[in-house]
């Protein structure tokens, strides 16, 4: 059960956000995600338009008809303030009904700040799209869902003390899916390229293990195990 506690200085603690045995691993991850970042943010800085990749990925899911149509409207409200607060105050309430402090505070300010940081990077890449005052990269719908997602499966995989390995799966497969589905609704409703989408899954997944430790951290810190 290596995910349900944290062990700080060799004492164990209450109820941990990022599963001890997820760090080495979650670390690389967000390592990996930033570069990725970074490159996409270089490569396409100041462009007006899609890249190669852009043009034929957004080909083929822009402009869908019904039903999808409505399915891609629905997975952007999600990413919108008024879907991502239901969401949010869904998981948060959950959570302090179940009186896991460090877990609502973790889907508060997992998503929060991904998003915040996508805000930060869009005049930095300065990258458009439909026009010069619609900054595209990274995505902030993108990186939203995507660091909820992950933040579900890092409570999951914690509370259900999966290892290393699977535990990571789940993170992986929880966040790209979510990820892999708003991308798609950014790119069908014409709001994002491709490679935008991209840039927001992947802010996600360097975020959220870095607030997810932090918020472990600092609990510790308040609340010391004595005894």
């Amino acid at each position: 059960m290596g995910g349900t506690v944290t062990v700080t200085d060799g004492k164990v603690t209450a109820a941990a956000v990022l599963p001890v045995v997820m760090r080495g691993r979650l670390a690389v991850v967000a390592v990996l995600a930033s570069l990725v970042v970074l490159l996409l943010g270089v490569r396409y800085a100041g462009d007006t338009g899609p890249g190669r990749t852009d043009a034929r990925i957004g080909e083929a899911a822009y402009g869908v008809g019904a039903p999808w149509w409505h399915l891609a409207h629905a997975t952007d409200f999600l990413g919108d303030p008024g879907g991502a607060l239901l969401l949010l105050t869904a998981g948060v309430v959950g959570c302090l009904k179940a009186r896991r402090t460090r877990a609502a505070v973790l889907l508060l300010v997992g998503p929060g700040l991904a998003v915040g940081v996508t805000r930060l990077l869009k005049p930095l890449a300065a990258r458009t799209i439909n026009g010069e005052d619609n900054l595209a990269f990274p995505s902030g719908h993108t990186a939203f869902l995507t660091a909820f997602a992950l933040a579900l499966a890092l409570l999951a995989a914690g509370r259900s003390g999966l290892g290393p390995t699977s535990g990571t799966v789940l993170a992986l497969a929880a966040a790209s899916a979510a990820g892999a589905l708003m991308g798609w609704a950014q790119v069908a409703t014409g709001a994002h390229y491709p490679t935008d989408t991209v840039g927001g899954c992947c802010t996600a997944l360097a975020v959220v293990p870095a607030v997810a430790w932090a918020v472990d951290r600092l609990a510790d810190a308040r609340h010391p195990h004595k005894g």
